[in-house]
C-alpha cells in the first residue's frame, strides 16, 4: 500500500469524524508512539524490570480497533498490552508507573508491562499466558448476551497464540453460542523469533474461521481508516446478530518480541527500515490528513512535542513515586483478605511463615 492513500478515508464511520477527532486519533498515534519509546530508555536505565512489549509499528491497530466501539464493548488482550491501554483512555502517568512497579501505577505496581488493566474503562487486561485471554474475551461476551447487554467483547492476539487449544476452544464456543465477540489476530509476522510462515500452517489465518462458520476479513493494519471500517462492521454483527468475527489485521513491530530479545537473528534490519520507509502507520494517516487539509506542519510538530513533554512527564512521575509496601503482596489477592467482616470461608488464607 502506498503511503497515505486509502480507499476507506470516505467509508461511512470515518465520514462521521470531525476535523478535530482526526486529528485526536493521530494524535493518540503519536502519544502511544512516544510512551512506547521513553519506556524503551527507562528499560535500558535499568528502571523497568520484568519483561516490557512495545507496541512501536503498530499503532493505528490499536486505535483503529478501540476508537469504533461502543458504550458497552469490552476489550481483552495479550502481553503486548501498552498501545491498547492509552488507546482506551488510561493516562501515561499510571501505566509508566506500572512498569516502573510502582504504588501508583494502574495494578499497584503488582502487573508490571503485561498487567495493565482499568475496569472503568472496560478494559480488562493485560494477559501473560500465550492465547490466555482467549477464552476469557469470549466470557465476557458470553457475560454481555446473558444479561441481554447490547455490547461485544474486542479479544486481541498476536499470530504466535493461533495454534493454543485454547483458542480453537474459544472460537468453537464462540461460534456454537453465538457470542458477541470479536477476534483481532494481531499478525506482526513473528511469534517471538520465529515467522508466522514457519509456526503456522495454512494462510491467510482467516481461512482457520470457515471450520466455525464464522465470518472473517482481512485487514491493512497500518491503514487506520480501513482498520476503523472493518472493525465497525464486525461490530455491528456482534451487536446486531451476536455473531462473533475473526479480523486479521497485518501489522508489524519494529523493535524486537520483548526488551530482552535483541532481534538479531531472525529478521534483517533492511526488511524493518523497508516497512517503515512504506508503511508507518504515523506517516499513512499524517499523509492523509495534509491531503484532506486537516493537518499542517505547525499542528504536527505541536502534536509531536506534546506527546514527548507528555511521556517524559510520566517517567518523571515514575521516579518520584514510592514503591509499595512489602505488606500489600496480600492486599488484593483474596476478596475476603481486604474484606475481613465479610469473610464466610474456613480456614486460613495465606500460609504466612512464622
Amino acid at each position: 500500500m502506498t503511503l497515505g492513500k486509502t480507499a476507506f478515508f470516505k467509508d461511512p464511520i470515518n465520514q462521521k469524524l470531525s476535523a478535530d477527532e482526526h486529528r485526536e486519533l493521530y494524535r493518540l498515534m503519536v502519544r502511544i508512539r512516544r510512551f512506547e519509546e521513553r519506556c524503551v530508555q527507562a528499560y535500558q536505565q535499568g528502571k523497568i524490570g520484568g519483561f516490557c512489549h512495545t507496541y512501536i509499528g503498530q499503532e493505528a491497530l490499536a486505535v483503529g480497533t478501540i476508537s469504533v466501539r461502543g458504550a458497552d464493548d469490552h476489550v481483552i488482550t495479550a502481553y503486548r498490552d501498552h498501545g491498547h491501554a492509552l488507546a482506551v483512555g488510561m493516562d501515561m502517568n499510571s501505566c509508566m508507573a506500572e512498569m516502573y512497579g510502582k504504588v501508583t501505577g494502574c495494578s499497584k505496581g503488582k502487573g508490571g508491562s503485561m498487567h495493565f488493566f482499568d475496569p472503568q474503562r472496560g478494559f480488562w487486561g493485560g494477559h501473560g499466558i500465550v492465547g490466555g485471554q482467549t477464552p476469557l474475551g469470549a466470557g465476557i461476551a458470553f457475560a454481555l448476551k446473558y444479561r441481554d447487554i447490547k455490547g461485544a467483547c474486542l479479544c486481541y492476539l498476536g499470530d504466535g497464540a493461533v495454534n493454543q487449544g485454547a483458542v480453537h476452544e474459544a472460537y468453537n464456543l464462540a461460534a456454537l453460542w453465538n457470542l458477541p465477540v470479536v477476534f483481532v489476530i494481531e499478525n506482526n509476522r513473528y511469534s517471538m523469533g520465529t515467522s508466522q510462515a514457519r509456526s503456522s500452517a495454512g494462510y491467510p489465518l482467516t481461512k482457520r474461521a470457515l471450520a466455525f462458520d464464522m465470518d472473517a476479513d482481512s485487514v491493512a493494519g497500518n491503514d487506520l481508516y480501513e482498520v476503523r471500517a472493518k472493525t465497525a462492521k464486525a461490530l455491528q454483527r456482534a451487536h446486531e446478530l451476536s455473531r462473533p468475527t475473526l479480523l486479521e489485521i497485518h501489522t508489524y513491530r519494529y523493535r524486537g518480541h520483548s526488551m530482552s530479545d535483541p532481534d538479531q537473528t531472525y529478521r534483517e534490519k533492511t526488511e524493518i527500515e523497508d516497512y517503515r520507509q512504506k508503511n508507518d502507520p504515523i506517516e499513512h494517516v499524517a499523509q492523509v490528513l495534509r491531503e484532506h487539509k486537516l493537518l499542517d506542519a505547525a499542528q504536527e510538530a505541536k502534536i509531536d512535542e506534546e506527546a514527548r513533554a507528555e511521556a517524559q512527564a510520566s517517567a518523571v512521575f515514575s521516579e518520584d513515586s514510592p514503591f509499595p509496601t512489602p505488606d500489600a503482596i496480600q492486599q488484593d489477592v483474596y476478596w475476603e483478605s481486604d474484606h475481613p467482616q465479610h469473610k464466610r470461608s474456613e480456614g486460613v488464607l495465606f500460609f504466612n511463615q512464622l
